[in-house]
């Protein structure tokens, strides 16, 4: 379903639809005999099992275009995480209704982006969000609006564009959309 990583141990460039199923089974998670012996194959199918609980508050709350990249989606034997971000219209984000329906789902109520919620944790030079100490997810909100990410020129990413490239070198790398609610 997912072709081979490329030469600098990226997904190819293009948009992977797959469930989450799809995704427990396919070369982001499963280890081969091509992979390093310290693929983390436990590791990588528990970041899909805490993605899978965060998609399915998403899909409660009627949002289904969501979409996954980071270091899961390379070659690297022990992501740190899954990186994200959902459509969602934005009056829903700024109210705060978005915040408010997906926090009575979710048990921890790790649903927040304000930048004061972002704690340390240890070893990491940026503090993360409640979603991520919880989930080691983090998955943004997008509805038009920069993503804080820069091309090469310098110039404001929104999240589909810069979830399609690579942070250092702006190399271009594929992207896994979660395929429909399950």
């Amino acid at each position: 379903m997912l072709p081979e990583f490329t030469e600098q141990g990226l997904l190819p460039a293009g948009d992977y639809v797959m469930s989450l199923d799809q995704l427990r089974h396919s070369i982001l998670v499963k280890a081969t005999s091509r992979r390093s012996p310290t693929w983390d194959e436990q590791w990588r199918l528990q970041l899909v099992q805490n993605l899978s609980v965060l998609c399915h508050q998403l899909w409660s709350v009627g949002i289904d275009q969501i979409f996954v990249d980071g270091s899961f989606v390379e070659e690297k034997d022990h992501p740190n995480d899954i990186d994200g971000y959902f459509e969602c219209a934005a009056d829903t984000f700024i109210s705060g209704k978005l915040e408010r329906d997906l926090n009575l789902l979710d048990p921890h109520k790790i649903w927040t982006w304000d930048p004061a919620s972002r704690r340390p944790y240890r070893g990491y030079p940026k503090r993360q969000l409640p979603m991520w100490h919880q989930y080691r997810v983090e998955l943004y909100a997008h509805f038009g609006q920069p993503s804080g990410i820069q091309d090469e020129f310098g110039h404001p990413l929104e999240f589909p564009a810069a979830f399609r490239r690579t942070r250092f070198g702006n190399h271009p790398k594929g992207i896994i959309k979660i395929g429909g609610a399950q």
